[in-house]
């Protein structure tokens, strides 16, 4: 299993009223370690929004372990937690400097025709993408 680290440094308009970073800012920190993911393995989520394909969030779940501040860095793990013909889940763990496991979390992705959200295979626009992916998934059917 293929796992990308991305470091993030909190900033503190990230932060709520409490001093805690506010929850929906973990999905952007999931997106940016989905976005690391990518690149890790030599592709690009531009390039294929380039070609006229999307991959809109279908179904996320997050489960918040400790909170984080302002001042710390988290460091965003990343893999394919299972992959198929249609739909790619994704995992991520969220943790402090020390390890410590801030959030757990899956998003569950398709990948559509931009002009009319019609589902496409990731096989059918990229072989090699796809078959990465089938290598490196947690999960294997």
């Amino acid at each position: 299993m293929f796992i990308s680290e991305k470091e993030v440094e909190i900033r503190y308009a990230e932060t709520d009223q409490m001093g805690v970073v506010y929850h929906a800012n973990y999905l952007v920190w999931m997106e940016i370690g989905r976005t690391s993911l990518i690149q890790d393995l030599g592709f690009t989520y531009a390039g294929l929004e380039a070609e006229g394909y999307l991959s809109p969030v279908i179904d996320l779940s997050i489960q918040y372990k400790a909170a984080m501040r302002y001042g710390q860095k988290a460091t965003v793990r990343t893999w394919v937690e299972s992959h198929g013909k249609l739909r790619t889940v994704y995992g991520y763990e969220i943790l402090h400097e020390d390890g410590t496991v801030a959030a757990t979390a899956t998003s569950e992705h398709i990948l559509v025709k931009k002009e009319n959200f019609r589902p496409v295979s990731l096989q059918k626009i990229d072989p090699a993408w796809d078959a990465k992916y089938l290598e490196i998934r947690r999960v294997t059917d």
